[in-house]
């Protein structure tokens, strides 16, 4: 039985053909390198390609010296070429990175570091090049080969890799994963295979990153003059190849693990609804399961699933006679226009079921896919990370019905999109387009996940400019084009939409949320309820309510991503995540905040902010969600990092991650059945009592509100027949248009609201019976329908004193008909 080997952090393939020569002196100056480095654990792989003197010997006696197996040795009897050797090389590697190098050592290997470095960016692969500036050639060719190479170069590049300047320097560092697929996936025996290598990596949006190093010719090269023509010819072999019809590729069985875990993760978090969605209501939604609810349905009603086309942008069957700017309130048009034949076929808690369920999964596949590939980690570490971003207590809490701060996959990919324009093969234009389509998606996803993703994006950018000056130097100017190639094409797309909603009927200016909207510094150490070591008790005095508890991460994962910053410090990666979720964590504090276990208020972080134009409607504790992905991150490259260090690191490093992750593993959402809709909705008895054609609205009583919605499951039931006053959204309230949640206050509601919780009906005088009739006729109600429900006592008695007489039961609940 074959013992399956550990990964290691570093593997060194070295093709050989009969370099009997300068083989050992290569493989001794290799070693003694590593040896002294930072490099935990490596290996080097020797591949003799069929050679004819005593390379293979020589191979063999350096792996039998040394006794832990650091060199093997790949061998076969014929010549095949340096893509063959390749490929049978970088296929026995294990590492976390490969080096691939020239037997002969051109590139020194202490140049391996600043490949490394270059790396942490997130490439694919560092090239050393001869020929970007800051490269030092100390050991010249003759001038004619010199000229024929820069010739062969300049061709090969301009017919094969456009934006490389060095293929053909035998001098590259991979990320390990990446190499293998790659490398794998060619099919040339020759000296073509750095092309192939590299358009494999290009054609899969992976980042390849050129660095200047230091360069000697050394005698004795096998590479002669002929052999870049020759690297033509096999291209044009490669290129013949590729037009042939291509087979569709299979899924990996490692691939489809991945997906299975999120799609699984996601459904035990929402298993408590599927077994009956329309059954099933989230208590802890409070009223937003009902809001998001009718959302969908009223899409769908209006793309052509109801009576006819309407506006998508604008309804009047909440908030009647004045409606709702529906584009100012987040319907996600995005996901709700598309899944219309599903909210009519299905209806619209199937939807959102699935909008919650599968876009949770989405996301953290998204997350998942970013950190497999920019920070070069193993499968099992972006795993974990991934999850970690989309399951994070925050995003837990949102799961209580808010959709919008769930879904979102479309951030990963416009972080990726936004990282290719930092690499230097960016292709400006078509990233630029591809951005500003996937940003203008996000807008009828979620502008305010948008706009936190920026800020988090921003600091990010910050942190490594700081980190990193001169790869700020260099990306900044092909950045800032594809920023406004992507503003160029995402604001055509959204101007209408954008206007309707800031400036269109029921627009409004900002959205009032009130006092305490940041997070408290002890909610950033402590657990959430639907976290595993968390309660309600604990959380509720710290966040707003249980969809807002928007921080939450616990005091055993902050200190771990202290301990993971410190160990990582000299990846720039590291520092600039860290500060990302520092600096996010701080400005979620808010405008002010108060020092735990005293009266002392200081002035927030969140102050410059709190007035400055779509800053002034963000919730600010909301901002702490950013620490979510780069937290997710931080903990992906400690779990890569202790995969390939020592058994006993490793043991104890695995155990404080799971240490630090099992109290926030957060609990299924609970469920209860759904408060049953009066047959009077159900059974169609409303269309006796209210003249839909002459535009009669039903009011419910009370009417609803953010407080008590259930008036929109009515008229979900009744397939939104009929109109209703009152509703659950945001709206423009008095005449600086501030946005408020809810319908502009009438007297009536607001009487009928106090009513039914305080459970008391108060003496009424004429004043309040021609007030009540102003506000009907307002709403132009066809009836009042009074449900069971805590207080209606009290709210029949208030009805019989305003309108003089009392109402009908009819088909479970009281009606007063006005018509």
């Amino acid at each position: 039985m074959t013992v399956p080997q550990p990964p290691t952090e570093l593997s060194v393939v070295v093709p050989a053909y009969n370099e009997e020569h300068r083989l050992r002196p290569t493989l001794d100056a290799v070693r003694r390198h590593l040896a002294e480095g930072p490099w935990e654990s490596w290996e080097i792989v020797v591949v003799d390609d069929g050679s004819t003197d005593r390379t293979r010997a020589i191979a063999e006696e350096a792996a039998t010296a040394e006794g832990d197996h650091v060199v093997q040795v790949v061998a076969y009897d014929r010549n095949r070429g340096k893509g063959y050797a390749l490929r049978q090389g970088v296929a026995h590697t294990r590492g976390r990175r490969v080096l691939v190098t020239d037997a002969d050592l051109a590139t020194p290997v202490e140049e391996l570091e600043r490949l490394e470095k270059a790396m942490a960016g997130g490439c694919a692969v560092a090239v050393g090049s001869r020929a970007r500036p800051g490269a030092t050639i100390e050991t010249h060719q003759s001038r004619r080969r010199e000229l024929l190479g820069r010739c062969g170069n300049f061709l090969i590049r301009a017919v094969a890799v456009p934006g490389i300047r060095d293929t053909q320097c035998g001098f590259k560092l991979f990320d390990g994963e990446h190499a293998r697929a790659a490398f794998a996936a060619a099919r040339t025996d020759g000296w073509a295979i750095d092309v192939e290598v590299l358009q494999y990596l290009r054609r899969r949006g992976l980042g390849i990153v050129e660095v200047p190093v230091r360069w000697a010719h050394q005698e004795g090269s096998k590479v002669r003059p002929l052999d870049y023509p020759r690297v033509l010819g096999e291209l044009a072999v490669m290129k013949a190849r590729a037009v042939r019809p291509r087979r569709l590729t299979a899924v990996r069985p490692a691939q489809l693990a991945v997906l299975g875990a999120f799609l699984l993760a996601s459904f035990l978090l929402h298993q408590g609804r599927w077994p009956d969605p329309s059954s099933r209501y989230l208590p802890d939604s409070m009223q937003d399961q009902n809001q998001w609810e009718w959302f969908f349905a009223v899409t769908a009603d209006s793309v052509g699933f109801g009576p006819g086309l309407r506006n998508p942008l604008f309804t009047d069957l909440q908030g009647f006679p004045d409606g709702v700017n529906l584009m100012a309130n987040t319907v996600m048009l995005g996901l709700s226009v598309p899944l219309a034949p599903v909210t009519a076929a299905f209806g619209p808690a199937v939807s959102l079921a699935l909008v919650m369920t599968l876009g949770l999964a989405a996301t953290g596949l998204a997350w998942y896919r970013l950190i497999h590939k920019w920070l070069g980690t193993g499968r099992c570490a972006a795993v974990v990370g991934g999850l970690l971003a989309a399951f994070a207590p925050p995003m837990v809490s949102h799961a209580n019905a808010h959709p919008n701060f769930v879904v979102l996959f479309m951030i990963p990919l416009i972080v990726d999109r936004a990282l290719r324009l930092c690499t230097p093969d960016a292709r400006v234009v078509r990233d630029g387009v591809v951005l500003g389509l996937f940003a203008a998606y996000q807008i009828f996803l979620g502008e305010e996940p948008l706009l936190l993703a920026a800020v988090g994006m921003l600091l990010f950018a910050v942190a490594y400019a700081v980190v990193r000056p001169a790869v700020a130097r260099a990306v900044w100017r092909p950045l800032g084009k594809g920023l406004a190639v992507g503003a160029g094409v995402a604001l055509p797309l959204v101007a209408y939409p954008l206007y309707w909603q800031f400036f269109g009927p029921q627009s409004y200016r900002s959205v009032l949320h009130g006092e305490g909207t940041g997070n408290s510094p002890l909610a950033l150490l402590s657990f959430a309820e639907r976290s595993l070591a968390g309660s309600r008790e604990a959380a509720e005095p710290l966040a707003l309510n249980i969809t807002e508890q928007n921080a939450f991460y616990g005091w055993p994962l902050v200190t771990l991503a202290l301990a993971i910053t410190v160990g990582l410090w000299r990846r720039a990666v590291v520092r600039a995540l860290a500060f990302t979720a520092l600096a996010a964590a701080f400005l979620s504090l808010g405008p002010e905040f108060r020092i735990p276990l005293t009266d002392v208020v200081l002035p927030g972080p969140w102050r410059p902010l709190a007035h400055a134009p779509l800053f002034e409607s963000v919730i600010e504790s909301r901002v702490a969600m950013v620490c979510a992905p780069a937290l997710g991150m931080l903990v992906a490259l400690a779990v890569d990092r202790l995969a390939v260090s020592r058994p006993s690191r490793r043991a104890l490093g695995l155990a404080a991650v799971a240490a630090a992750l099992a109290p926030i593993v957060p609990m299924p959402l609970p469920t209860v059945e759904r408060v049953a809709v009066p047959p009077f909705i159900t059974d169609g008895t409303w269309r006796s009592y209210v003249d839909t054609a002459r535009g009669e609205s039903l009011v419910p009583v009370p009417l609803p509100d953010p407080g008590n919605a259930e008036g929109l499951h009515w008229q979900v039931a009744a397939g939104l027949g009929f109109k209703v006053p009152g509703g659950y959204f945001n709206g423009p309230w008095g005449e600086e248009r501030v946005g408020i949640y809810g319908a502009a206050p009438r007297h009536t509601a607001n009487l009928l609201r106090d009513v039914r919780y305080s459970g008391r009906a108060p003496l009424l005088g004429d004043a309040w019976r021609r007030q009540a009739a102003e506000d009907l006729a307002y709403w132009n109600a066809g009836a009042l329908v009074l449900a069971p429900q805590p207080g209606a006592e009290a709210l029949r008695a208030t009805l019989r004193q305003l309108l003089g007489r009392d109402g009908e039961f009819v088909g479970g609940v009281w009606v007063w008909e006005l018509g």
